[in-house]
């Protein structure tokens, strides 16, 4: 190889390492927060026993996210559909309400019914209700995650337990 062959190549090694260097810094990892396992746990179970105490069999989920679920519980004597239903919900308030930052489901299907209807064929999204009963988990005002709440004899009722178990959680959300 000759010398001025070598310092290209050279020259084309350094930069090849140096962008490999700079890419490597942009991709990055990224940090997400979500609940940990036991407080996830306790807040399906605070929520249960606060729909217990007034009348209501309750199933609760709560998801990071991603959709996964990170704790459910189903209360004695929640209906059947229940389990699945309270996914959905809890899947929705943190997909669908992070970009607009809401704090329910309840918010989506007001905020949807005020829009004027598309020509646009609806299409169903997997795992996705407007039912109210979900509501987006907040730590330091951004939603890390979703809970939902099936059961009651109305999503509002959901809604309320679900609100006052993370009132009772949220000192440890920070």
């Amino acid at each position: 190889m000759s010398p001025g062959a070598l310092a290209r190549a050279g020259a084309f090694a350094s930069m090849v390492m140096a962008v490999g260097i700079s890419t490597s810094h942009a991709q990055g990892l990224v940090a997400q927060q979500r609940l940990s396992a036991a407080l996830a746990n306790e807040l399906v179970g605070e929520t249960v026993a606060i729909c217990a105490k007034k009348g209501y069999k309750v199933a609760v989920a709560v998801v990071d996210l991603d959709g996964v679920r990170q704790a459910f519980l189903r209360g004695d004597g929640s209906p059947i559909h229940s389990s699945d239903n309270a996914f959905y919900k809890a899947y929705t308030a943190a997909s669908m309400t992070l970009g607009r930052n809401e704090g329910s489901t309840r918010e989506v299907a007001e905020r949807m019914a005020k829009n004027p209807p598309s020509t646009v064929p609806p299409t169903q999204l997997p795992n996705i209700t407007y039912a109210v009963g979900g509501v987006a988990i907040k730590a330091n005002g951004v939603i890390i995650g979703g809970i939902g709440v099936s059961g009651a004899p109305g999503g509002q009722f959901d809604e309320e337990c679900a609100r006052e178990a993370l009132a009772k959680i949220e000192a440890r959300m920070k």
